[in-house]
């Protein structure tokens, strides 16, 4: 392995820091390093696996004003990529304008997602909040060979070279960006068409927009998506003809926010609601209800005869009662762990003809965090490849292949005290089926001190990983991840050197 540290950054972190979100296995990175010809310590790497797996991650430089929030950290980005046999890594902060002011200040500057916004020591912001740190750290997709950071309360996307991890500014399509509302985390790209689907959210009328971006990087469509009030929805599905948002009835208590207090309820006696929205076109916006819940992440959606189809991770309790059990930051943060929350695959369907809405659970297990071969999305599929976690954390322990057909479950485990990332699907070069690829993830080895990049044979999870490469350094725990095949690249072949076509 060649390595070479590219910058260091001054931390302001406590040295006896005991918040679990910040330490061990969430403990932030300050060195950005170049490593090329990655050491593989078992197996062999694929030759037939070709581009670049892309992670991104909340690591923070500075401590919270107050209360510290595990989805307030810096954008940083981590990238795995894959050609010939050998591979590299990157990892870059997101160099979003927060950053950049705080870096001056030596210090934070923005209250996190549990402070008031008034701790604020700056008169703008950004956020459905306003008043926040727009960190660009929650997801990661890739649009027209570039990659897009994105914020989970709305904010600017900004664009990451796939090779380098550099920032090379915001993305405003061709000035039509919304920048007054900004994007929400979880953008899709529909890789049949080339565009790019958003949603905003925010505290004004109508609190809500959906828009499309085509394969020329032109705004085309931008639609309001009226709500009775503000929301808190954080992801989106597709299908080939339509969108699908929602409101559910986990949301910010309205006399409270009458008052600038900006405090998550569950409102139990209220269904969710999802907007059937069409993706082209002036058709009308149909909703539909259904079971109380809140959802995180969706995995897909299709159409089937006059229904739509929608999978996503089901919550049976979005809003868990302080049990006293477990440590205090267990209490705290237990709004993060899967089985508090009860996360199962489930799956609703919309009646397009009859308005009626029916529904199902999928599985019994506690997964989220599901990925898909991207080739799939919108269109009928079979699998998901989801993430289980420690009981009582935010810390993915190991990966389950969800058979959607049969119902099987193929597991793995990682071994205790190693925690993974929301693994993303490679197909193969050349593949022919759903399943016929590779399985990518990075760890967080509090064991051995150490991260790897894991890869699975996406057919046969269970059989553990067909490779393990050495990174440079322990990875800070991280969550969303994406795949960008070498085809879709810009540059990737234009050499027959990997480093020259990375721009070494």
């Amino acid at each position: 392995m060649h390595t070479e540290v590219i910058g260091k950054y001054l931390s302001t972190l406590p040295e006896d820091d005991e918040h679990p979100y910040r330490t061990g296995p969430w403990q932030p990175q300050t060195t950005e390093w170049d490593a090329d010809d990655l050491t593989i310590v078992d197996g062999e790497l694929p030759a037939d696996l070709d581009g670049v797996y892309l992670r991104n991650t909340e690591n923070p430089l500075h401590p919270a004003l107050k209360v510290y929030h595990p989805f307030d950290g810096d954008g940083m980005m981590h990238i795995v990529g894959f050609r010939d046999g050998k591979a590299f890594y990157r990892n870059r902060f997101v160099r979003t304008d927060g950053f950049l002011e705080e870096l001056d200040a030596n210090g934070p500057l923005w209250p996190g997602i549990a402070e008031p916004v008034e701790m604020a020591k700056r008169d703008y912001g950004w956020g459905a909040r306003t008043l926040m740190k727009d960190a660009s750290s929650t997801d990661v997709i890739v649009h027209r060979g570039t990659a897009l950071s994105s914020h989970y309360q709305c904010g600017d996307l900004y664009r990451i070279d796939p090779y380098s991890g550099d920032t090379l500014g915001k993305e405003d399509w061709h000035g039509g960006f919304p920048s007054a509302w900004g994007v929400s985390a979880h953008p899709k790209v529909d890789d049949s068409t080339g565009e790019l689907l958003f949603f905003n959210y925010s505290k004004q009328a109508p609190y809500m927009h959906f828009g499309v971006v085509d394969a020329n990087n032109d705004l085309v469509r931008m639609v309001d998506v009226p709500l009775p009030g503000p929301r808190l929805p954080h992801d989106m599905a597709f299908t080939e003809n339509y969108a699908i948002l929602n409101d559910f009835p986990l949301f910010w208590d309205p006399e409270l926010l009458k008052h600038n207090v900006h405090l998550p309820r569950l409102h139990r006696d209220m269904p969710s609601r999802f907007a059937v929205v069409p993706r082209r076109g002036d058709g009308p916006i149909r909703w539909f209800d259904a079971d109380s819940t809140y959802v995180l992440h969706f995995t897909n959606a299709y159409e089937e005869g006059d229904e739509i189809v929608l999978d996503g991770f089901f919550q049976g309790d979005p809003e868990p009662a302080d049990n006293g059990e477990g440590s205090k930051w267990q209490r705290v943060f237990r709004f993060l762990a899967m089985d508090r929350m009860q996360t199962r695959l489930h799956r609703w369907r919309f009646n397009l003809r009859t308005g009626a809405t029916r529904e199902e659970r999928l599985s019994d297990s506690i997964t989220e965090f599901g990925m898909i071969n991207s080739g799939y999305a919108g269109r009928d599929y079979r699998y998901t490849y989801a993430a289980t976690a420690k009981p009582g954390w935010f810390m993915f322990n190991g990966l389950v292949k969800h058979d959607l057909h049969s119902g099987a479950e193929e597991r793995f485990g990682f071994a205790d005290g190693v925690y993974g990332s929301e693994t993303a699907m490679a197909p193969r070069v050349g593949s022919t089926g759903e399943d016929d690829g590779y399985l990518v993830t990075i760890t967080t080895d509090m064991n051995a001190d150490a991260s790897y990049c894991l890869v699975f044979d996406a057919a046969r999870l269970g059989d553990g990983p067909v490779c393990t490469i050495a990174l440079p350094e322990r990875v800070s725990s991280g969550t969303h991840a994406t795949w960008a095949p070498g085809a879709e690249l810009r540059r990737w072949r234009e050499t027959d050197d990997a480093a020259t076509a990375i721009g070494l």
